[in-house]
């Protein structure tokens, strides 16, 4: 009897595999990868001539010194307006606005994925998110025919929002929809896809694509194709079984996405424990964050997070890509070649949240971190040593080199993947602290 009930079961297993794949790839295309692809884009080598146009040269990648091409349509817009042109600091201005409203945008987009979340459900949300991505790239696209560079300024806060909007949903969404034994593995494919995106940013942005002095609008516009693609897949995939039970109350509707994401064995096991969380927080509000801090019970985790969060965003990797393009030069890599090592950084991070996303359940969160994190530390401290000696050593520009790829190579195996991932998980678990044992070790 049990080997006539084997091949009915394998087509459904091979179902259920395919639809959490399908999940996966819809989420992360508009999702995460939007904020890779987009915080690449805008910072990548740009080639500019000089007065004879003869000869060309590629100008820093970096958060402060403005890529050639926006800045001439800068100082083009301003003087066909006034009849003079735009004073150099003033153009440096424009330009850092137009790359401080992205993060600006994603914090108001952070603030926002909360209720989005509560009220839209995950996947509505995410779909719901490109209005944002649909705005900006119409923006971008406009605003050389309109001679308007606020409208760039405008699509980049828009973009913001989105990326703060999908980073915080998409982890959700997906460590909600996958099973038990793979949550962790499946939500850490959010760090696969911003790396993705990187590298992707990277690769169209090379001169011989998109990164042409005449392109720049359509390379802006152009994050309207992911967005694209997640609408034309996501609505066809189950919402979050957790959000339809919990917070819509529809068990019926949930055990229909549990049997598609799942196939039909344990789907019953794991609709007892919903609905076991479900009667746990029966009655109970959403905490806001000060009102954590004066639990004591969960002071100690909103802490500990907090302190996570910090020690990502000042861990100085953005910092590494940023001026990787004159560590380069400085190593020798012939000036035509510049771009093309760049694009090398970001696969570095992507082989290993590629890795990362494999080994996370068998070597565990904690040894990931504090690994990333040690051989951060030692890397830097080789990386800063090579650059005060590089005038000292002619070997000293190429150890420079090789400690940027390693130090990315270390944030992605590191706390690149399982921060984003710890952050997005506790939310999830604050009204029950039993269940607190599926998103975080101990």
């Amino acid at each position: 009897m049990e080997d006539e009930q084997e091949p009915p079961l394998q087509p459904r297993t091979q179902i259920q595999g395919r639809v959490l794949f399908l999940t996966i790839c819809a989420a992360g295309i508009g999702g995460t990868f939007q904020f890779g692809y987009n915080l690449s884009i805008i910072n990548a080598p740009t080639v500019r001539q000089n007065s004879v146009g003869e000869k060309a040269y590629p100008v820093e990648a970096d958060w402060h010194l403005c890529p050639q091409h926006i800045q001439e349509f800068t100082n083009e817009t301003w003087w066909v307006r006034t009849g003079w042109p735009l004073p150099d600091h003033l153009v440096l201005l424009v330009w850092s606005l137009i790359v401080s409203l992205y993060p600006l945008g994603g914090l108001l987009g952070a603030l926002l994925a909360g209720p989005f979340a509560i009220m839209l459900g995950r996947k509505k949300s995410l779909l719901v998110n490109n209005i944002f991505v649909v705005a900006a790239a119409i923006l971008f696209g406009s605003s050389r025919r309109a001679g308007s560079f606020e409208m760039i300024m405008l699509g980049r806060l828009l973009m913001g929002i989105s990326a703060g909007v999908s980073m915080n949903i998409q982890p959700m969404y997906l460590g909600e929809s996958a099973p038990k034994e793979l949550r962790g593995t499946v939500a850490m494919t959010s760090a696969i896809f911003t790396a993705l995106g990187i590298v992707m940013g990277q690769v169209v942005s090379l001169r011989e694509l998109l990164g042409g002095p005449q392109a720049w609008p359509l390379l802006l516009a152009s994050c309207l194709v992911p967005g694209v693609l997640q609408l034309a897949s996501l609505p066809l995939l189950p919402e979050s079984p957790r959000y339809l039970l919990i917070d819509c109350g529809d068990r019926a509707t949930c055990l229909a996405a549990l049997q598609r994401l799942r196939g039909t064995t344990e789907v019953m096991v794991e609709l007892a424990e919903l609905e076991e969380e479900r009667a746990a927080c029966r009655g109970r509000r959403a905490r806001r964050p000060w009102e954590l801090f004066k639990d004591g019970t969960f002071r100690r985790q909103v802490i500990s997070l907090v302190v996570l969060g910090s020690a990502m965003e000042l861990c100085g990797n953005d910092s590494i890509y940023a001026y990787a393009s004159s560590v380069f030069r400085e190593a020798g890599v012939p000036e035509d070649k510049v771009q093309y090592a760049i694009v090398g950084t970001g696969c570095c991070e992507l082989l290993t949240a590629f890795i990362s996303c494999v080994v996370i359940e068998r070597v565990g969160r904690r040894v990931l971190l504090m690994g990333g994190y040690s051989l951060m530390t030692c890397w830097g401290s080789v990386f800063t040593a090579a650059l005060c000696l590089q005038s000292s050593f002619p070997w000293m520009p190429y150890l420079a080199m090789s400690c940027i790829f390693a130090f990315i190579l270390s944030f992605g195996i590191g706390p690149g993947g399982i921060v984003p991932l710890l952050l997005c998980a506790f939310p999830r678990c604050l009204c029950l602290w039993g269940h607190l044992h599926r998103f975080l070790p101990p």
